[in-house]
């Protein structure tokens, strides 16, 4: 199901969209907004995966709205200009679309979403993070670290990315299969768990803590 908000400060604009996700399968517009500021509050409380989002809006235009969320979460712009149509792009839009849009085409939009959704959960975790969209390959993870509100991903070439997020939230966006959460600050991936000593994961340079709640699939994944 992909979780989604609409951000336009048309209030029309705003219910067509209403009106053309009630029709699409697996797709759920939690809510509609048409201040920046009550979209803000609310994806600070609730990641969703997709934003309808117009450009030309009051305050800051969408383009710059979007680049401020630090969750991880795609984009459509919708909007009734089409110079804008490049830097939307630049920002790894998912789609663009020109009001006034058509259903079949607000569903082909929608469409590309799902696919792109499958490709990430394949190979692939996408993250926001100093003002870039960074796709990282699985592979390329050695682990995750919790800090407060932020995580840490420490990669295989000694290099991190630092991002805006929670670790339930990270962990939503990894397969389960690939990885799994050791402590309430560290996600590892699975074939990394090779070496335990005193309850200790020892990953490269890394000693990481089992801790309570998750020993019990530790020792199911050592034991395999």
């Amino acid at each position: 199901m992909i979780k989604a908000i609409a951000l336009d400060d048309e209030i029309l604009a705003l219910k067509i969209i209403e009106n053309y996700a009630g029709k699409i399968e697996n797709l759920s517009l939690e809510k509609i907004f048409n201040t920046q500021s009550d979209a803000q509050k609310y994806l600070n409380k609730f990641p969703v995966d997709l934003i309808f989002l117009d450009i030309e809006m009051p305050s800051k235009n969408g383009l710059d709205f979007y680049k401020s969320i630090s969750q991880n979460t795609k984009v459509i712009f919708t909007t009734a200009y089409s110079e804008y149509a490049v830097d939307a792009f630049s920002i790894n839009a998912v789609d663009y679309l020109l009001k006034p849009f058509s259903f079949e085409r607000f569903k082909a939009a929608v469409e590309k979403v799902k696919i792109n959704n499958e490709n990430d959960d394949v190979k692939y975790l996408s993250i926001r993070a100093d003002y870039k969209l960074h796709k990282i390959n699985f592979n390329d993870i050695l682990l995750i670290e919790g800090l407060d509100d932020y995580i840490q991903i420490h990669l295989t070439d000694n290099s991190k990315i630092t991002a805006r997020s929670s670790m339930k939230n990270i962990m939503e966006k990894l397969s389960e299969k690939d990885f799994t959460r050791v402590h309430r600050s560290y996600i590892v991936p699975v074939n990394n768990i090779k070496t335990i000593v005193n309850r200790n994961i020892h990953i490269g340079d890394f000693i990481i803590p089992i801790g309570e709640t998750y020993k019990d699939i530790v020792m199911k994944i050592v034991t395999k």
